[in-house]
């Protein structure tokens, strides 16, 4: 599966970005995705995923309430709209995918990885 992920940029903190993520493949509606990232210094992290029935979603529980994970199957593609951005969220952002029934907060779990793109936010 190969993933392409946009829409990072700079914002001021208190601001918004939407992250997409579009697939090449032809069976997008078998995977579930990911998002994860990571900031200068520090190991790759979880922020939220969400399952091919597009019904189960899940959130680290530093972008809950502020960060919404959905999904189009018709354009292969998924979105991470976040809000209330925080200089803390600050990292490249990277889209995954995984076969269903795996863990989705495990980055073992997920076996195709987007390029990433870079979210900063000033303060």
């Amino acid at each position: 599966v190969q993933l392409q992920a946009s829409g990072g940029g700079l914002v001021q903190a208190g601001g918004s970005l939407r992250l997409s993520c579009t697939a090449s493949v032809r069976a997008f509606r078998w995977y579930s995705m990911g998002w994860f990232r990571q900031a200068p210094g520090k190991e790759r992290e979880f922020v939220s995923a969400i399952a091919r029935n597009r019904f189960i979603t899940s959130y680290a529980d530093s972008v809950k309430g502020r960060f919404t994970i959905f999904r189009d199957d018709m354009k292969n593609t998924v979105y991470l709209q976040m809000n209330s951005l925080e200089p803390d969220d600050t990292a490249v952002y990277y889209c995954a995918a995984r076969d269903p029934g795996s863990q989705a907060t495990i980055l073992g779990s997920y076996h195709s990885w987007g390029q990433g793109t870079q979210v900063t936010v000033s303060s």
